[in-house]
């Protein structure tokens, strides 16, 4: 029953994948929403592989996603300033985001020290990609700078993402032969992550005796 309804959810999530979706969902992984990338490009490459979409589309769609979600989070932190910014890094909200004091400091030492190229490498590492565009926001780095590397650095991980899913595509007899376990395997990993969110937050709020 559980393969059966994960199986109808790959399905639609693969039938109805699209530029508006992939643009969408990238918007998000790239604020400070936490959702995995690696869920999205792919996926829409593969199609792509098949000729239902364009490989530059998809390309252009995760750039273009990842540049929007860069900009709510540069906007949120040039606006609020780094008293709220840290205030709301406190709250449990924010934990359950995986943002916490910890997860902005860091981010923060890595813009001082690498500068504006910081938001170019910044997005190609994980534990920094989402909240990079906060410490430019409160440098107020120039927002022609800020646009460039930002496009520099999600474009690289955007076009190695599509590659990966357009290049499984000439793996799809395997692929197929072994679905059933692929799909446990997605079962297990999306179990796994929601887990871990619910982990880091519980355990986030637990250490600030909230």
């Amino acid at each position: 029953m559980v393969r059966s309804l994960f199986s109808g959810l790959i399905d639609y999530y693969m039938t109805h994948i699209g530029y508006g979706m992939v643009l969408l969902l990238m918007t998000i992984e790239s604020s400070f929403i936490p959702f995995p990338s690696e869920i999205v490009v792919p996926p829409a490459a593969w199609k792509a592989a098949q000729g239902e979409l364009s490989l530059a589309g998809v390309v252009l769609a995760g750039i273009l996603g990842s540049i929007l979600g860069a900009l709510v989070n540069y906007w949120l932190a040039r606006h609020l300033g780094r008293s709220l910014l840290y205030r709301f890094a406190d709250t449990r909200a924010a934990r359950f985001l995986l943002i916490d004091r910890g997860a902005l400091e860091k981010a923060e030492a890595f813009f001082l020290r690498y500068g504006k190229v910081s938001t170019l490498i910044g997005r190609l590492i994980p534990a920094i990609r989402q909240l990079i565009s906060l410490p430019a926001g409160l440098a107020g780095m120039r927002m022609r700078d800020f646009l460039l590397f930002t496009l520099l650095g999600s474009g690289i991980w955007n076009v190695i993402l599509a590659l990966l899913g357009f290049h499984l595509y000439s793996r799809k007899e395997v692929l197929e032969r072994y679905y059933d376990e692929l799909t446990w395997v997605f079962v297990g990993l999306g179990v796994l992550f929601a887990a871990y969110l619910l982990w880091k937050g519980l355990r986030r709020t637990k250490g600030t005796g909230e």
